[in-house]
C-alpha cells in the first residue's frame, strides 16, 4: 500500500517537473519577444547620497572593530 502511495506521488512530481520546464521556457520566449531583453529601470543615487551611505558604513564598522578590540583585550 504504501509503496504505491510513494511510486503515485514520485510520478506527480515527475510531471510537475515536466510542467515547470513547459513554463520555464515559455518565459524565456516571452521575455526575448520582439528582440529585446526585459531589464530593471535602477534607481541611480546622487554623489552625495553615495558619500552619507559610505560614512555610515564606515561608522558602523568603526562599531564592530570597536566591540571585537574589546572582546580580544578581555
Amino acid at each position: 500500500m504504501m509503496n504505491k502511495v510513494v511510486a503515485s506521488l514520485r510520478k506527480e512530481y515527475s510531471r510537475l517537473e515536466k510542467e515547470i520546464g513547459k513554463v520555464g521556457k515559455a518565459l524565456d520566449a516571452l521575455g526575448h519577444a520582439g528582440g529585446k531583453k526585459l531589464r530593471k529601470t535602477g534607481r541611480t543615487l546622487s554623489k552625495d547620497a553615495r558619500r552619507r551611505i559610505a560614512e555610515a558604513q564606515k561608522l558602523r564598522w568603526a562599531k564592530v572593530r570597536k566591540a571585537a578590540a574589546k572582546l580580544a583585550k578581555t
